[in-house]
């Protein structure tokens, strides 16, 4: 059933009002949190008091009152964890929303066209809202996190971002950021869009031409093996272009919004090397063999 504006606009409202109580819910749980802590750091100090040692019975109690402050305390970062990850649940199906919306509207001839400049800030700010994943106590990070691979029979869905392998001339063919239009399993290839509509190219590639990009990001401190690692070889977007070369990693993201640091393939210098680029990793992929400028 097509999503339509007034459709699309209700969910996003009802999901707005569900965000702005959690965050109501989430400072009074915060709240109660601080005052936990505060509660557990004066038990502590009182423990720790020397007179506190002289009357073991006193001791216990105090060892009794400590545990289950610590209980009280686990119960109500849990409770605040819960809220927090329902708030992020809103945001990302706001977001869903929003993308289905778009995708309609292309489909219905309403594509709005994006000069250059605008279309640079527009990848600078799907990179940086890209979702972060935030896993629990033990918990891997998914496919497509950050530098994890998709699963095996992964096929990319309408409106996902993906590298793709296109013939620009007789003899050369370029990594280009595009946008899957659909996936045609009676043929086992993709439909996409060149996502510099000043192109107005559609492309039916196979499976293999394309690369799905990340769809959410790595945070280091939690998850550093969903990163590439230095000097692993990649194919990455260079500035300023919709189109993806081969790079050497330099430096690894030091937060979740920090940017990888690259070193470009490029002959023009002494060493073969660009010098030092900024790239999000939204836009920092493993390297794929076969024909092309960046493989």
């Amino acid at each position: 059933m097509p999503l339509t504006a007034d459709v699309a606009a209700q969910q996003v409202q009802e999901r707005l009002r569900s965000l702005h109580r959690l965050i109501y819910d989430i400072e009074s749980e915060r709240a109660r949190n601080e005052q936990c802590i505060e509660s557990i750091l004066r038990a502590e100090k009182a423990a720790e008091s020397p007179s506190s040692n002289d009357e073991s019975s006193g001791s216990s109690q105090q060892q009794i009152q400590l545990k289950n402050l610590y209980k009280a305390g686990l119960s109500a970062a849990e409770q605040e964890e819960s809220l927090l990850r329902k708030a992020l649940t809103r945001i990302y199906e706001i977001r869903s929303i929003k993308n289905e919306r778009r995708i309609q509207a292309r489909y219905a001839g309403n594509k709005e066209t994006i000069g250059c400049g605008a279309l640079m800030k527009m990848l600078l700010s799907a990179a940086q809202t890209l979702p972060l994943h935030v896993g629990r106590v033990g918990e891997r990070a998914p496919p497509l996190c950050g530098a994890v691979p998709p699963d095996p029979g992964h096929i990319a869905k309408a409106g996902d971002a993906v590298a793709a392998l296109v013939r620009v001339s007789e003899k050369e063919e370029n990594w280009i950021l595009a946008e899957v239009v659909s996936w045609l399993p009676a043929q086992g290839k993709y439909e996409v869009d060149d996502i510099d509509e000043e192109q107005k190219n559609r492309h039916i590639l196979s499976k293999r031409r394309v690369v799905p990009l990340p769809l959410m990001r790595a945070d280091p401190r939690t998850d550093e093996h969903a990163l590439f690692p230095k000097d692993a070889v990649v194919m990455a977007l260079y500035p300023q272009t919709t189109c993806f070369y081969r790079a050497i990693v330099n430096r690894l993201p030091a937060s979740a919004a920090d940017p990888y640091e690259v070193l470009f393939e490029d002959s023009s210098y002494a060493d073969g090397y660009s010098p030092p680029e900024r790239v999000a990793q939204r836009y920092v992929i493993a390297i794929k063999e076969g024909k092309g400028r960046a493989t």
